[in-house]
């Protein structure tokens, strides 16, 4: 017995504006015995998806009633220590309101390096230390979420998707679970987002015709749909922590599949 019908994974991409069509951006789905497969962008001059229309898709299939698990890939949260420099308290809604004044990613025409330049927002006042890792990246050794401009990195990514977490939890309230956030147990019945990486899997599937950002995508809804059959995925959500890392993580957020 699964506890989800359909699977989707976003390979996300923090590059240009919310409206820019950016082939970095892919989404595949998964569901029932169908291999995952590749969701086009609908109709439209733009060849691929944008941030703002992947939102507005998400939360179109996750007002629907089918039991839902996506997996995107990048960071949810920041670590601890960004909350106790910026004397927040250590509550994710309060984190994902603040961020969004200072760092409005969201917002028309904006790039990411416009905030981080002083040009728009208020950056600066929301800054973290690339030394500054979660617990969930130092046990997988993934780059923090303020480490930018180097190969790899998931900070731009970060930066321009969390405004749009808070906009599908805004729209969908309880209707969706934000793993860990809303707890480490996903009620029954009830659709969820986590964050993924997809490096945990990339090589146990193989790539074929499909580009690094098509694979990583079809990597993780594959793997999602496939551990939620043979128990791997409800492992995975309950990960081996000692009550005060838990504490942590729930703050932090916490990489699907990382033990």
């Amino acid at each position: 017995m699964t506890q989800f019908s359909r699977y989707i994974d976003i390979d996300y991409s923090g590059a240009e504006t919310p409206n820019a069509s950016l082939k970095g951006l892919r989404v595949y789905l998964a569901q029932g015995d169908t291999p995952a497969k590749e969701v086009p962008p609908p109709p439209s001059p733009r060849k691929y998806w944008t941030r703002r229309g992947i939102a507005e898709w998400l939360a179109q299939r996750l007002a629907e009633d089918v039991t839902t698990l996506v997996g995107i890939d990048h960071g949810f949260s920041f670590p601890l220590r960004y909350f106790e420099a910026h004397h927040l308290p250590p509550d994710w809604d309060e984190f994902l309101n603040d961020f969004q004044q200072h760092w409005p990613t969201d917002a028309e025409n904006m790039y990411v390096c416009f905030i981080r330049d002083g040009v728009r927002g208020d950056g600066a006042a929301r800054m973290g230390d690339p030394r500054w890792r979660r617990l969930c990246e130092e046990r997988c050794r993934a780059k923090s979420v303020f480490h930018f401009d180097v190969q790899g990195q998931v900070a731009t990514s970060t930066h321009s998707g969390i405004p749009w977490l808070r906009t599908l939890r805004r729209q969908l309230g309880a209707r969706v679970h934000f793993w860990p956030f809303d707890g480490w147990a996903i009620p029954p019945g009830r659709s969820a987002v986590a964050e993924v990486y997809p490096s945990l899997w990339r090589h146990a599937y193989a790539a074929e015709e499909r580009t690094p950002d098509q694979h990583d995508a079809y990597t993780v809804a594959t793997w999602l749909r496939e551990a939620d059959r043979d128990g791997r995925l409800a492992t995975a959500l309950m990960p081996a922590l000692t009550p005060p890392q838990r504490a942590v993580a729930q703050v932090e957020g916490w990489i699907l599949g990382v033990g």
